[in-house]
């Protein structure tokens, strides 16, 4: 039911002002160029332009009912963009997805067609390995091999299949190309919680410590990893989910659900249902019109209330650049001062994702934020106009029947899940740190208040396992600053540094004031060790990380802001930047991606390949066309709404 808009809370609003002006031209450009794709088919479907030739190419695959749709023009072509893979558990589920939306999109007089397929890989198996190198760089081959899917230009529509870290970027990214297609974002759910994700944590710390053998760390394990769908702690492929909720590119409250409940093929079922319809009606509306600067804010007050991965501060900013939208690590720190701390799950408390879906989930989420006035209401979504339609959750009625029905005024875990006026901490926990050493992020919603200043003396490596044969030899048994240095984009793929964590939680456990610093990632791994990442300009580029020496005594101090190396600046300036030895490019085919370490950008513009991406200067100044000015207006109820 339709609550009372609240006011938007000031900084918010003054965050989301100064996004929209200085992405001004570039958005603009942006909705001109979608605004001209539309306008070239008007209400005709994309096929229609096609020779006859090309379209009977296109159809060449389909039978019967599909065919015959296909080569008239009044059925919705809807194209399938799917990460599948039967390995990983996270995209399993999505097997069968396919047959159950072309026979629902049937039902509805449209055809549906698997466009192509993205690469999908884990960072769970890759940690530590080769393999890991090409992570970061899988984002923007997923939008580029979507923009190929698409490409075909005979889709009126477009239906994502995603879930994991980069996958879900990826896709978002590559649909926005093309922003004029009505798009939803499909998911396929969390794996039932297995073991506990803290005692899986105590396991990792007394393997990593000597204390517990290969065979009992990989119980633990498989314990915890056991099923198709995703991993239940919060790392990036649930905050992935959650944004994609708080954005409006899923249908409300879908994040969440497990893949084999009979509630989650409703919701496959329903997105096409509301994609095919959206393309049909006379006030269509794409992806580019929904991901806006409000939405975009959105998205990182949501990230922020919720301890969300650090990885977005790479994946939303080149999320929002692919719409036109200039956002910074400046508008993070800005929010994160008063965006409150909504939510417990692991690695920021011991719940993971599944409790915090029962205790209420987005959709509490939503509305205890909008009620703060945290979050734009103001905006389109998959569902219609209005962020109010997310505070409500999905449920099958008494005849199987999807429906939506309010939100919970009270959580259903205060332990897991609180609202804006009873935070856990009154602000989101992530800050920007700055000083002589570049800047940074810190994730600190997990790192106790006694370990958010560290002072001690640096420990300089370039791998992980120059670190780990120091920790064996117990070396590091003291207060000290790890740096990891040449892990940034350019270096080589900026791999995730999870292999770090349980050594470091055990030299904190043995009393040591320990802080890690370094130009790398550690994604939803950040805990309860302070951890300066995305230290730019990175080491490679000669940034003042490369110049740090063993001894040198570095401070962090989260509460101020600051990552600082304690030498005379003339000294630090007139030291030679560490000479990088020759890079091992080879295997696992990292050799395929030197072009991409090549022209990959900064951590703290997205660290995404696309060089021009969201810029204009070659463009000038826009005006959107009448074409697009109708249809960001508000839509008129439909079927959909109305259920909504």
């Amino acid at each position: 039911m339709p609550r009372p808009a609240q006011p938007t809370h000031p900084v918010v609003a003054d965050v989301t002002a100064k996004v929209a002006e200085r992405s001004r031209a570039s958005r603009a450009a942006y909705l001109s160029r979608i605004s001209a794709a539309a306008a070239e088919r008007g209400l005709r479907p994309a096929r229609a332009d096609l020779g006859c030739s090309n379209l009977a190419h296109a159809v060449a695959a389909c039978g019967g009912s599909d065919r015959i749709a296909m080569t008239g023009e009044s059925a919705v072509s809807i194209g399938i963009v799917t990460s599948y893979n039967d390995m990983l558990s996270a995209h399993a589920p999505y097997e069968h997805y396919p047959q159950a939306i072309k026979a629902t999109a049937r039902e509805v007089g449209a055809v549906a067609r698997v466009a192509g397929g993205v690469p999908a890989m884990c960072d769970g198996i890759t940690q530590g390995r080769a393999g890991m190198e090409l992570s970061l760089f899988s984002r923007d081959v997923i939008a580029m091999s979507t923009a190929i899917a698409l490409s075909h230009d005979v889709f009126d529509a477009a239906l994502m299949l995603g879930v994991c870290d980069k996958i879900v970027p990826g896709l978002v990214e590559g649909a926005l190309t093309f922003g004029h297609l009505p798009t939803a974002f499909v998911p396929a759910g969390p794996m039932a919680s297995g073991r506990s994700n803290a005692e899986k944590a105590e396991v990792r710390k007394a393997f990593a410590d000597g204390k517990a053998g290969r065979d009992e760390l990989l119980a633990s394990e498989v314990a915890s990893y056991h099923s198709p769908g995703t991993c239940t702690f919060y790392g990036t492929a649930n905050s992935n989910q959650l944004l994609m909720d708080v954005m409006g590119l899923h249908l409300p409250g879908a994040a969440f659900v497990h893949p084999d409940e009979p509630l989650r093929a409703a919701l496959t079922d329903a997105a096409t249902r509301r994609v095919a319809e959206i393309a049909s009606s006379g006030q269509a509306y794409g992806i580019g019109q929904v991901v806006d600067e409000k939405a975009v804010v959105n998205g990182v007050v949501a990230l922020l209330a919720t301890g969300g991965s650090t990885n977005h501060t790479m994946h939303l900013v080149a999320m929002a650049a692919a719409a036109g939208i200039h956002l910074t690590w400046d508008d993070f720190d800005e929010l994160s001062a008063v965006v409150p701390l909504l939510a417990r799950i692991y690695p920021n408390g011991p719940a993971d994702v599944n409790h915090f879906h029962a205790a209420g989930g987005t959709s509490f989420l939503v509305r205890t934020l909008l009620d703060a006035g945290l979050l734009h209401d103001d905006v389109q979504t998959l569902a219609g106009p209005g962020l109010s339609r997310y505070g409500q959750r999905p449920v099958l009625d008494a005849t199987g029947t999807l429906t939506w029905e309010d939100a919970p005024l009270e959580s259903g875990d205060l332990a897991v899940l609180r609202p804006a006026t009873d935070p856990f901490s009154p602000d989101g926990g992530l800050r920007v740190l700055r000083g002589t050493l570049g800047n940074a992020v810190i994730k600190v919603s997990a790192v106790a208040d006694e370990h958010r200043v560290v002072e001690a003396p640096a420990r300089v490596f370039t791998d992980q396992v120059g670190f780990l044969t120091a920790f064996s030899r117990r070396e590091l048994d003291r207060d000290v600053v790890v740096v990891i240095r040449e892990q940034g984009p350019s270096a080589n793929g900026m791999p995730e540094l999870h292999t770090l964590t349980p050594s470091l939680g055990v030299l904190q456990k043995r009393g040591y004031a320990v802080a890690l610093v370094t130009d790398g990632r550690m994604s939803g791994a950040s805990g309860a060790i302070p951890a300066a990442i995305h230290v730019t300009p990175e080491s490679v580029h000669a940034g003042p990380i490369s110049r740090v020496r063993d001894g040198d005594v570095i401070r962090l101090d989260a509460n101020a802001g600051t990552i600082d190396v304690l030498v005379d600046p003339e000294e630090l300036a007139a030291r030679p930047p560490a000479l990088r030895g020759a890079p091992d490019e080879y295997g696992t085919g990292r050799e395929l991606f030197h072009a991409l370490r090549t022209a990959v950008g900064r951590a703290d513009e997205g660290a995404h390949v696309f060089a021009t991406l969201g810029r204009t200067a070659e463009l000038g100044e826009h005006t959107l066309a009448p074409t697009l000015q109708s249809s960001l207006q508000p839509n008129p109820p439909t079927n959909m709404e109305q259920t909504l």
